[in-house]
């Protein structure tokens, strides 16, 4: 009788997900559809407002000041995402094999790029296209090409130092907001003399943070135990 009940609950909970997502899918249609057709939005208010954001450029002045609220959140979701990964258990056990020649070229020529690639977009998320997403998933790329050569950032690292990156921008983002209220004023409201070097702080966190989880969520295990490149071939 267990064997005839597995198909039918699993199509049950097959149906109830179809359900679920239909109705999400109405219900986001419905939102998008109610949309005024036309208007000027929010962006000369973000323009007439950008002085007092500490940051010449719109959309991180959104990101990181107006709407910081988003932010922090989406930063917590890339760290419950990695802790869903991590739910599975260690990193796998994988025989060091010395890099191919081909990605032996793209490290040498393309790690260095990447890196002072993310620094640029860092610094131009002050006053342009750019930013800690933009630059931490540059430097999550340039982590990944080190991975698969076996290097540092796959041969076994100590659990505190991958836990410590990764939750260093959302623990800087939270600890901004703690003083910014323990200071006298609003939760994530900036001081406008400091909003700058306060901004750039929580970016370059982030930044760290971004790159981290996405090679974690890559390496595909929790740093404890066994890690890539821990045993040698045989």
């Amino acid at each position: 009788m267990r064997r005839d009940a597995a198909p039918l609950r699993n199509g049950l909970e097959a149906a109830v997900l179809a359900l679920l997502l239909a109705v999400f899918g109405a219900v986001l249609f419905f939102a998008l559809w109610s949309l005024p057709r036309s208007g000027e939005g929010l962006g000369n208010a973000v323009l007439r407002a950008l002085d007092e954001s500490g940051i010449e450029s719109p959309v991180t002045a959104v990101l990181m000041n107006f709407r910081g609220y988003d932010t922090l959140l989406e930063l917590g979701v890339l760290f419950l995402a990695l802790l869903g990964v991590w739910s599975f258990g260690s990193m796998p056990q994988r025989v060091r094999e010395p890099p191919v020649l081909v990605l032996r070229i793209m490290i040498a020529l393309l790690v260095p790029f990447l890196t002072l690639f993310a620094a640029y977009l860092l610094w131009a998320g002050s006053h342009a296209p750019g930013g800690a997403f933009q630059a931490g998933a540059v430097a999550g790329a340039a982590g990944v090409l080190i991975a698969l050569s076996g290097g540092p950032a796959a041969a076994g690292a100590p659990p505190w130092l991958p836990r410590t990156m990764i939750a260093l921008g959302l623990l800087t983002f939270v600890g901004v907001a703690g003083v910014t209220v323990a200071a006298g004023g609003t939760l994530l409201e900036y001081p406008q003399p400091l909003a700058k070097p306060l901004i750039l702080l929580i970016e370059a966190a982030a930044v760290v943070s971004i790159g981290s989880a996405l090679l974690g969520v890559f390496l595909g295990g929790s740093p404890q135990g066994q890690t890539i490149g821990s045993r040698d071939a045989s």
